[in-house]
């Protein structure tokens, strides 16, 4: 939600419990209608996140999606059905919608002589339902890594700091040739190697072990002063830690763990392979148990000390492919496509 990040800039200097009040204010003012959900047969609205400038000044239009199924996952190919309203159809954009909301997915250049009145439009049409997101430069809705870190619920209510503004995105480089021919069938070994620069920490499930073991609540409103990860604006108190990990979501933005992990998915094809092993999920999967930063009670797992993961993949189906890998430190990201023929 914009208003999540825009608020928290705006109100930071008021201190941490007026904004939690404001938050709280603001969940509870949701409507009951957003509790309703659904497994499949919903549609994918595109989402403009808005817009944002390179080092070299170049300047990006960023989007993202939203598939309103728990479950299902929509292949749209481009053309008429996935298109944009300036440039031609392909302008980077995803045929695979993966589940729920899905942030800062993919950007486009900004077209030279783009004022503020222009607008790049994302067309998508599924389930017999066509939805737009609409790009400008409006100055409102400029981003940075405060913003990408917040909208991802990475970053709460007055936890940000000068080490936090100080993050960099993760890079992962996928070790061989980024153009792949294989069978139907066959295993596809992918080598990634992911750089980071450890801020922020992860989140060690050790430091919340006796909490969890012990099923009570710390005393104290601070507990004792440990957060589970680190102690520098993205660690709350124990007994914040322990009201983020055991009640359900009420802010108007969802909550994530921090922590770099690595995670495969298909980009572009039309599904049909299995990942070994299991992917982390990359989409805000909010249920209870899922491989999720965004589930309860999910810790980022320890990341190899030579930084390298090994994953397999195989095609149950022939077929060209996108697939990406995803790195992300639990508040940035960055990725790196591999494209994939399968042959019968």
């Amino acid at each position: 939600m914009r208003i999540s990040h825009l608020a928290s800039r705006a109100l930071s200097a008021l201190g941490s419990s007026v904004l939690a009040l404001v938050a709280w204010q603001l969940a509870v003012s949701r409507p009951a209608a957003q509790s309703l959900t659904f497994a499949r047969g919903q549609n994918v609205s595109p989402a403009f996140e808005g817009w944002e400038q390179a080092a070299d000044g170049h300047r990006y239009f960023v989007f993202g999606y939203l598939n309103r199924n728990w479950e299902e996952e929509i292949e749209v190919p481009i053309g008429p059905d996935n298109t944009f309203s300036i440039g031609g159809a392909d302008r980077g954009q995803p045929t695979h919608f993966l589940p729920r909301r899905n942030r800062f997915v993919f950007r486009v250049p900004v077209p030279d002589g783009f004022a503020e009145k222009d607008e790049l439009i994302w067309v998508v049409t599924t389930k017999g339902k066509t939805e737009k997101a609409y790009a400008t430069l409006r100055p409102d809705l400029f981003i940075d890594d405060i913003v990408r870190a917040s909208e991802a619920g990475a970053l709460g209510p007055g936890f940000t700091n000068e080490r936090v503004v100080s993050n960099k995105p993760p890079s992962v480089r996928v070790e061989g040739s980024t153009q792949r021919q294989v069978r139907v069938g066959q295993p596809l070994s992918l080598v990634s190697v992911v750089t980071d620069d450890g801020i922020p920490k992860r989140v060690d499930p050790a430091r919340l072990a006796p909490l969890l073991a012990g099923g009570t609540r710390p005393e104290g409103p601070g507990g004792s002063g440990q957060g589970p990860g680190e102690t520098d604006g993205t660690a709350p108190s124990n007994a914040l830690a322990w009201n983020l990990l055991m009640t359900p979501p009420v802010r108007p933005t969802v909550r994530k763990v921090i922590g770099l992990h690595l995670s495969w998915f298909v980009y572009r094809g039309a599904g049909g392979l299995t990942f070994n092993p299991g992917q982390i999920e990359p989409w805000e999967d909010t249920r209870n148990g899922a491989n999720s930063p965004w589930a309860a009670l999910w810790f980022a797992p320890e990341f190899p000390r030579d930084d390298k993961t090994t994953t397999t993949v195989t095609f149950t189906k022939p077929g060209e492919y996108v697939l990406r890998a995803l790195a992300d430190d639990g508040a940035l990201t960055g990725s790196q496509d591999v494209s994939v023929v399968v042959t019968p």
